[in-house]
């Protein structure tokens, strides 16, 4: 890891010695130059409340914000020498205003990164024929050249940050270090703005503080997902939270009473779950919990939602299952989890140990049969689950009008 950020750091050196030796800079691109710091500038500190709150809540995934689009406006206005200035000065900026807690090395790095990438994309302008500034499009062949020094600027930069988190955590999940498809999206968009920045900035600069009012309001709406996804994701597991299945229960049930469809629910619980913690530690029934999880997911179907119901129960919605297939589901659940075994470390000894025969107590509850509401069909699923454990474990109850379940399973 430590040879790549090097690396990286040497080469965007060398590349921005070498442009400014070679490349001139003339009183016209001093001017374009200045506009552009006043608008990046002014952009963070804008957004200053929410990039506080975005840098902490994306550690260990690609940071991504839309300060790229000045940066990438400014390839296609200035000289790559001052594209480097401007790089340089946002994320001082950034340093300083912004951040708390920087770790220098990481910053270093994430300019040499947008420098390389700026000159990858400046390569691909060059080659396309936009040699000198401005280098915005006048026809439909250089517009596909600008929209492909974007793509390239993107994939280098967003290769560079990921293969360095890789490097760093060999650990993490790939998933994780991908960091979310739709903030790639927005980086994407960013660029785009940038294009529209760079055509006024040329063609209409007094424009350009109008552009500013909605660059600064997209930013501010840009955090909203991310708390989004927080609210309505279970932080251990990524399944959904309890409040937002309720939630998409409730739009179910109603769809279904306009259609005069049924929907399934299944609450599992993990059997003797506290002995496995109590065994080997909670590191163990975190893998063990994993373990559930992705046997869950494998035997329920792409649109059922899964939620993390409470410490080691899991609730399953599936629009349309009749009880039929709804027993079916949750006794795939519980064939396969009993063929499982889970590799953990043994908090006391260090040993790795294998937890087999996993079992899981099984209620389930099908609209309108077992409840017309979400609070009744939890009930009637929570206490056909209670009657699966008080009757043994390891088997699956179906909730019944006139009583809390009958066995299924065992």
């Amino acid at each position: 890891m430590l040879a790549f950020v090097l690396v990286t750091d040497l080469l965007a050196i060398a590349l921005t010695v070498s442009c400014t030796v070679l490349i001139p800079v003339n009183g016209t691109d001093w001017l374009r130059f200045a506009a552009l710091v006043v608008g990046v500038v002014a952009h963070l500190e804008a957004a200053r409340g929410i990039e506080r709150t975005r840098e902490v809540s994306v550690e260990g995934s690609p940071y991504t914000n839309l300060n790229s689009l000045w940066m990438f406006a400014g390839l296609l206005v200035l000289p790559f020498p001052l594209v480097v200035a401007l790089v340089v000065i946002n994320y001082l900026h950034l340093c300083t205003r912004i951040w708390s807690g920087v770790i220098v090395y990481r910053k270093v790095f994430t300019v040499a990164t947008m420098v390389l990438a700026g000159g990858a994309a400046l390569a691909v302008l060059i080659a396309c024929g936009l040699t000198g500034t401005p280098r915005v499009p006048t026809g439909f062949w250089s517009l596909l050249a600008v929209i492909a020094a974007a793509a390239c600027w993107w994939l280098v930069n967003y290769a560079l940050v990921v293969g360095a988190i890789l490097l760093s955590n060999p650990e993490l999940a790939a998933r994780k270090a991908l960091g979310e498809p739709a903030d790639q999206i927005v980086v994407l968009a960013g660029l785009g703005l940038g294009l529209v920045v760079a055509c006024l900035l040329i063609s209409f600069p007094w424009v350009v503080p109008v552009v500013m009012l909605t660059i600064v309001a997209l930013h501010r709406e840009f955090l909203l997902p991310q708390f989004q996804r927080a609210a309505r994701t279970d932080a251990k597991t990524g399944l959904a939270s309890p409040t937002f299945w309720a939630q998409l229960v409730s739009a179910e049930l109603t769809r279904a009473r306009l259609t005069n469809s049924s929907v399934g629910l299944l609450m599992l619980d993990i059997d003797h779950f506290a002995e496995v913690n109590n065994t080997y530690g909670h590191l163990a029934g975190d893998a063990a919990l994993e373990a559930v999880v992705r046997a869950v997911r494998h035997e329920v179907r792409h649109d059922d939602l899964v939620a993390r119901w409470g410490g080691d129960e899991l609730a399953v919605m599936m629009p349309g299952a009749h009880a039929e297939e709804l027993l079916k589901a949750a006794e795939r659940i519980r064939l396969r989890l009993a063929q499982t075994e889970v590799s953990a470390a043994d908090a006391t000894s260090g040993r790795v140990v294998e937890i087999k025969a996993l079992t899981v107590s099984v209620g389930a509850a099908v609209y309108p049969e077992s409840g017309t509401d979400v609070d009744g069909l939890v009930v009637a699923a929570d206490g056909a689950l209670l009657a699966a454990k008080a009757a043994g474990r390891n088997q699956v109850r179906l909730a019944m009008p006139g009583g809390p379940g009958i066995p299924i399973s065992n």
